[in-house]
């Protein structure tokens, strides 16, 4: 039995190649693209990926679009943006989880965040992410920070995969997160709109990885100085000061992206008010 691959893009023809080629051992390779005006759907049809093309209209609705649209011809599908790659070692793992899933309908899979030629092996903070998935038993919800639910048991491989997220650069990373941040910050004043109820419990102790960062994120969100307190978590807890000044920088990165959102929330509120 093989797998599907599944990749996200929108202008991704730096990225593109790397990714196609890591995965070159499935049968059955998809480009689900967001209309790109670059090279992109020139790379993936030479790499003999089936193209398939829609409006991005929300990061859950559109990958919901894409795992229910898409006819695969596996069962199974591995699910990628193109600033990653799978090592030979996570395909082969891969591969025998599926011959032998039984009743399972996902798989979380490490992934390695890398800054230059560093791996953040302290300073990541979500290191694991159910990506190989039958896509008749999963589903995105939210529009931003998307999480998979899977409508069944899931099971966790050990072999990771790997993702380049500042391959194009740290304005790149800027622009993209203060993009995100806007709606993290729309996120927050709709569900404080909505009173929605976050629990210290499932923060703690959920054993679903997605269920368990929902309810801390939301959390989170209530406290007072929370850029500082992610800087402090980040450098202190997770100790990303042992992957050097990579582990620093990235440190700081998140820290200004939570202050962004701070703001912006700060912002939406003087304009309700208003």
């Amino acid at each position: 039995m093989s797998i599907s691959i599944l990749i996200l893009t929108k202008n991704e023809e730096q990225d593109l190649p790397d990714c196609l080629k890591s995965v070159a051992w499935s049968d059955d390779i998809h480009v689900f693209d967001s209309y790109s005006t670059d090279r992109t759907l020139e790379l993936a049809e030479a790499a003999g990926a089936k193209v398939t093309q829609r409006k991005f209209d929300g990061y859950a609705s559109h990958r919901n679009a894409s795992l229910k649209g898409i006819t695969f011809k596996n069962p199974w599908v591995l699910i990628l943006d193109a600033d990653e790659r799978v090592p030979p070692a996570c395909a082969k793992e891969m591969l025998k989880a599926v011959q032998d899933a039984k009743d399972v309908v996902a798989f979380r899979i490490q992934r390695r965040d890398f800054m230059w030629t560093t791996w953040l092996k302290h300073a990541q903070i979500s290191p694991y992410y159910l990506r190989l998935v039958r896509p008749d038993r999963v589903h995105y919800e939210r529009e931003i920070n998307e999480v998979l639910i899977p409508e069944g048991p899931t099971a966790e491989l050990t072999q990771p995969f790997d993702h380049y997220p500042f391959s194009k650069g740290i304005s790149h990373w800027v622009a993209k997160h203060n993009s995100y941040s806007t709606m993290e910050a729309q996120r927050w004043l709709e569900e404080q709109d909505g009173n929605f109820d976050f629990s210290w419990k499932k923060a703690l102790f959920a054993k679903d990885f997605s269920e368990k960062r929902y309810h801390q994120k939301g959390l989170f969100y209530r406290f007072p100085g929370r850029p500082l307190i992610k800087w402090l978590y980040m450098i202190v807890v997770r100790r990303a000061f042992l992957d050097g000044s990579a582990g620093v920088t990235y440190a700081t990165l998140q820290s200004i992206y939570e202050y962004f959102i701070v703001l912006k929330q700060k912002e939406l509120e003087r304009a309700g008010k208003a």
